[in-house]
């Protein structure tokens, strides 16, 4: 994919493209979850949900401020989470598109 707004893709690394990859044959939400409990502390667990709440947030129309009450969030995390939703490489987007699409399939 190419970088958009300036940004390079120096985070693509052959590490992160291993990572990705073994993400990738991990089968049930079971299999994942262990794997990112053994991978991530649990803080670092807890701030991808967070972000992940936000986005969803976000996604819903709520504005920033009614986000970070909801979310218990800065409004600098709801606005550092609304510009990669709007400018990063699509994955928080097409991620809420495939939620939204097994909610309703």
């Amino acid at each position: 994919m190419e970088a958009r707004h300036g940004r390079g893709d120096e985070w693509r690394t052959p590490e992160t493209r291993e990572l990705v990859e073994t993400l990738l044959t991990l089968r049930t939400p079971e299999e994942l979850e262990a794997f990112l409990r053994d991978l991530c502390t649990r803080s670092e667990l807890e701030a991808l949900a967070h972000r992940w709440h936000v986005a969803r947030l976000l996604d819903e129309g709520l504005s920033y401020l009614e986000v970070a009450r909801q979310a218990h969030a800065s409004t600098t995390t709801v606005t550092r989470v609304a510009q990669w939703l709007k400018h990063g490489e699509g994955g928080y987007r097409l991620a809420l598109e495939r939620r939204a699409g097994a909610a309703t399939g």
